[in-house]
């Protein structure tokens, strides 16, 4: 049985004490092909997150709106922030996790494991000790 609300549907009401449910939901961009990896800079008031197919990395200031972060992104699918606050990315076209340094340069993290090149890492969190933990599924190499 799902819970409705004025802006959300929880098919399982175990989700309903993780969200706020009088939050309005709000769009802010609807010209991606297929967004996903969305990371919050608090500490910069905005957010990035990744158009995978158009490969490219778009930011939304409040107010000012959205803008191209980074073109090409080498076709950068999730996101997250290390311990000092630098952008941490999977790149299913470096087929490695980057990390995006404060003056803007790329540092490969990964891109091999007992020297066989990553697949297509995807998705990536930041544990508190600050290793960095990703997947690594085929798919992202076996189409265009």
């Amino acid at each position: 049985m799902a819970i409705v609300g004025d802006a959300y549907e929880y098919v399982d009401k175990k989700f309903y004490d993780l969200t706020v449910p009088i939050s309005d939901l709000e769009l802010i961009y609807d010209k991606c092909r297929w967004a996903e990896g969305p990371v919050w800079f608090a500490d910069g008031g905005y957010l990035v997150w990744s158009d995978i197919p158009n490969n490219r990395l778009l930011r939304w200031v409040p107010d000012l709106g959205v803008s191209v972060f980074r073109t090409p992104s080498n076709y950068i699918n999730g996101n997250t922030r290390d311990r000092e606050g630098r952008l941490i990315s999977c790149s299913h076209g470096a087929r490695a996790v980057l990390r995006t340094e404060p003056d803007g340069t790329i540092t490969t993290i990964a891109d091999k494991y007992k020297g066989k090149r990553l697949n297509s890492p995807n998705d990536v969190v930041v544990k508190s000790d600050g290793t960095i933990w990703f997947t690594d599924p085929p798919y992202g190499i076996l189409s265009d």
